[in-house]
């Protein structure tokens, strides 16, 4: 390659200068090539008149050649090795054809990984199972010869847009050896089978799932060991069985990354920011840091309120909280027990969910419901086979994974697919989540028309903030009142903390959950974290993030972590805690543009063409650029900044350290 070469050719054009050697330039070499080479050659001979006086340059031209024969001859193969890399090197023209073939195909080959994967989603069988396993072979093998392809192209002359592509191209963490490809496969499979298809028996001999059966109870339930059992039957169930594959499946993730050139899988991982290595846990961090007061703040009235639930016995004032408590299987967002912490009990409650039951909500309606939305800020409207190929409602007759997913089958424009995937409860919260998947299928709609290759969101987290965005439109009780689902709205002070009080604990206290996952993980990749204390590791962090504590005695034999869809599915996490601070950026960003003036938690773009538009400005860049530049094409700033969610929460932060004043905060 010439990069590589060009040492050796420093070394060969002093030689071949001095010897007068025609260099092959018309016919072996591209016409990029060819310039560099000249160049090149200039530098040489300009260098060599410098070392020799011009009187005696000739004879000086003969020691070098002299000294050059006396090398290594290994040596002098490799000079040789390296220009017949170079001629068989192709210029960029062809390189941009090259890449148009290769978009075509690779699209083509995500419509059959889509499809394969939806199956098996949509109908859990080994049968599909076994197809997925085949098509992620067929990806890999196909990927790895491209990848090499690849490589043998100088991109040091290209244009940004096209060095883009071959970087994308070439940075891959698969596997060389078929086998151990095909191993990888069939454990991916097999950890989200164990996860889908987990179920609880009581001692009556019926069974639970996990959703509805486990999260319901866990979600409503107020009974200490009720929900003790709910919480560890859950993970006694998934985890074991998990933890060796668990094991394996690392191990081959960082054989992967490390044939690649990467120290392991999660620095493959964090290379998706497109930040030096280091610096995206070093950005995490320093947010992390900006939001950690109000965090305590939060969960200072959480425990203490909770204390006076259930006992002191139970819950410290000054400690870690159990994590079976918070009305979530993960102690990752907090809303269900609003019931508990609510400040101003008689004050009304926004919970819309028994309003759609008796206004006749389904889930199409649900789906509907967010459409208009969407369309309403200029936004395009779901296309006819989203309605015809969308799972929308959990079927009777066959296990599926009802984890809510938007899917991109990567059809060409005017034949688009994309669909949703989602078991929905008629309830706000899953109005919510629908808002939340419709806002990844308009970021597909959006950059359609960009290559294959740029058909994702700037960054992990843009994707997933897209739909957040709009929800907290949704959310606010104006907007309720607008698509009548709520008759009267609240203006006094207690509503408003009430109602910002309900949106912390689903936005603010899910961000050290999303931070810690994946700080979990890289050191598990990193080996810092073993197999042998994999759960230590893992209920350290929580304890340390989140101030929370297993409610039983965890031990290595346990694997929680396993619990957490996103574990077994190998699904980067970190894309959670980046969105769950974007979405705010984006929110103040676009309700400036649709000329809100108030509290930030007020604002409601619905109808605003103006927001829309620049909304869509973002979405359409897809990931052609890095995300510094899409940040600022919404937000006007090129960085993750947790002003706005502090903005958002500013009349909460102030109800809370007035709540606080004699708590001792913290949990160390």
């Amino acid at each position: 390659m010439w990069n590589a070469g060009k040492i050796w050719l420093c070394f060969g054009a002093v030689f071949l200068s001095c010897s007068g050697y025609t260099w092959p330039l018309p016919d072996q070499l591209s016409a990029a090539q060819q310039r560099e080479l000249k160049e090149l050659q200039q530098d040489v001979e300009t260098e060599i008149e410098e070392l020799c006086c011009q009187n005696e340059l000739k004879r000086c031209c003969v020691e070098k050649k002299k000294s050059l024969a006396q090398r290594n001859m290994e040596e002098w193969e490799g000079l040789i090795d390296s220009l017949k890399e170079l001629k068989s090197t192709p210029d960029e023209e062809e390189a941009i054809k090259w890449l148009e073939e290769y978009n075509e195909e690779l699209r083509q080959r995500n419509v059959r990984n889509a499809e394969a994967n939806w199956a098996q989603a949509t109908n859990i069988t080994d049968e599909n199972a076994a197809k997925v396993v085949e098509v992620t072979l067929e990806v890999t093998k196909w990927s790895l010869k491209k990848m090499e392809e690849a490589k043998k192209f100088d991109t040091s002359g290209f244009s940004d847009d096209v060095k883009r592509q071959f970087k994308m191209i070439t940075t891959s963490g698969s596997l060389s050896d078929e086998e151990k490809q095909r191993q990888l496969a069939e454990i991916g499979t097999e950890l989200e089978k164990i996860y889908s298809t987990g179920t609880v028996c009581q001692a009556d001999g019926t069974c639970l799932k996990l959703d509805p059966d486990l999260e319901g109870i866990i979600a409503k339930s107020r009974d200490y060991d009720r929900l003790t059992w709910a919480w560890l039957s859950w993970r006694d169930a998934v985890g074991p069985p998990m933890k060796d594959k668990y094991a394996q499946w690392v191990a081959l993730l960082n054989e992967g990354a490390q044939e690649n050139g990467f120290a392991d899988k999660g620095v493959l991982w964090r290379g998706a920011y497109e930040m030096p290595d280091g610096k995206l846990e070093e950005m995490v961090d320093a947010v992390w840091e900006q939001v950690k007061p109000l965090y305590t703040q939060l969960h200072a009235y959480v425990r203490r309120k909770l204390s006076e639930k259930y006992g002191a016995d139970k819950v410290s004032t000054t400690g870690h909280i159990p994590a079976h408590l918070f009305g979530n299987m993960w102690a990752q967002q907090w809303n269900n027990i609003y019931d508990i912490v609510v400040p101003f009990p008689d004050q009304p409650e926004i919970d819309v969910s028994d309003t759609m039951v008796e206004q006749g909500y389904d889930a199409l309606r649900m789906f509907k419901t967010a459409e208009e939305f969407f369309k309403s800020i200029g936004l395009r409207p779901m296309p006819q086979t989203f309605w015809d190929k969308s799972m929308l409602t959990r079927p009777d007759d066959r296990e599926v994974v009802c984890h809510g997913s938007a899917w991109d089958f990567y059809h060409l424009p005017g034949d688009t697919d994309v669909r949703i995937k989602m078991c929905t409860k008629v309830n706000q919260e899953d109005l919510y989540v629908i808002h939340h998947e419709m806002g990844h299928i308009e970021y597909f709609l959006t950059y359609e028309d960009q290559k294959t290759l740029y058909r994702g969101g700037a960054n992990p987290g843009f994707h997933e903030a897209v739909g957040d965005t709009i929800a907290l439109s949704v959310n606010t009780p104006g907007h309720l009142k607008k698509i009548g689902l709520l008759q009267n709205v609240g203006h006094n002070q207690d509503f408003e903390i009430n109602e910002l009080l309900k949106m912390a604990l689903a936005k603010l206290a899910f961000l050290p959950f999303g931070y810690m996952i994946d700080k979990w993980r890289w050191r598990v990749f990193s080996g810092d974290i073993t197999p042998d204390n994999y759960n230590t590791g893992w209920w350290n962090l929580r304890m340390k993030y989140q101030g929370i504590k297993p409610p039983v005695e965890r031990t290595d034999k346990d694997f929680d972590p396993g619990a957490k869809y996103h574990i077994p599915s190998g699904t980067p996490y970190i894309r959670y805690f980046f969105s769950f601070i974007a979405q705010f950026q984006f929110h103040q960003a676009l309700c400036k543009e649709a000329g809100h003036d108030g509290p930030l938690h007020k604002c409601d773009i619905y109808e605003s063409k103006a927001a829309g538009t620049k909304l869509k400005n973002m979405l359409s860049m897809g990931e052609s650029r890095p995300w510094p530049e899409a940040m600022k094409a919404i937000t006007g700033q090129e960085k993750l900044d947790p002003s706005a969610i502090l903005k958002y929460f500013e009349p909460l932060e102030k109800w809370l350290r007035e709540q606080n004043k004699d708590e001792k905060l913290g949990w160390d």
